[in-house]
């Protein structure tokens, strides 16, 4: 089957699948190519900075498709207030087993620094724009909008997130670890995540979140330059 690009941007799965899926595109390519570069003295750390750009511009080509981010009706203080909070829990669990024996694996990180020692502050702030502001609407849009409610039914945009089984939230909880290095930390973010979706019934809460976590993350590897969470 072969899709129009129209049809393409108007598809509610292919609008949320494929930032996500593109993401993940970079991320192979950057560990298969990652030996090769480094046996010839070239970093690809360049790719962390282009891969959150090129996304950015994916999202923003399927913005129309994104009808739940136009909608912040029911959404109140407390939501908002609970979202900080709870991201600020996340990071600090997301430090405290980042580099405990709940780890897949240590993937290739990303050092923002000049040769002289000095911060590369245009790769880290584009980096750290990445991390805090595309990645939590990419992996809330993915994971939550379409595979949270998807797994209970196709037609994903008619189901209320209060709605959804608890079949569903373990599979998502489970992916969503696993996704990341650090499994355990990421199945605690997934169920936050999840909850907080389920609890408020808009996107932004979840999406808040991530971001508080993401972007108190990345402030404080450049602060204690702990190249390993990057």
């Amino acid at each position: 089957m072969t899709y129009s690009v129209s049809q393409i941007r108007s598809s509610p799965v292919l609008a949320r699948a494929i930032p996500f899926l593109l993401f993940i595109a970079f991320l192979m390519a950057n560990s298969a190519l990652s030996p090769v570069a480094a046996s010839i003295g070239i970093s690809l750390s360049w790719l962390a900075v282009i891969r959150g750009v090129i996304v950015a511009l994916v999202l923003a080509w399927f913005w129309r498709s994104y009808t739940e981010l136009r909608n912040t009706e029911g959404v109140s203080t407390t939501h908002w207030l609970v979202s900080i909070g709870a991201g600020i829990a996340v990071f600090v669990i997301w430090i405290e087993w980042g580099q405990s024996g709940a780890v897949i694996t240590h993937s290739e990180r990303f050092v923002p620094l000049l040769p002289n020692g000095s911060m590369d502050w245009p790769k880290a702030l584009l980096r750290l724009a990445g991390l805090a502001l595309v990645v939590p609407v990419m992996e809330e849009l993915f994971w939550r909008s379409l595979i949270l409610r998807w797994i209970d039914q196709h037609d994903f945009l008619s189901l209320s997130p209060r709605r959804v089984g608890l079949g569903a939230f373990v599979i998502t909880t489970a992916l969503f670890a696993v996704e990341h290095d650090s499994w355990m930390a990421g199945a605690i973010a997934g169920i936050t995540y999840n909850s907080l979706y389920m609890w408020s019934r808009n996107l932004w809460i979840p999406i808040a979140s991530h971001a508080v976590t993401n972007g108190a993350l990345g402030i404080w590897i450049m602060t204690t330059r702990n190249w390993n969470y990057w």
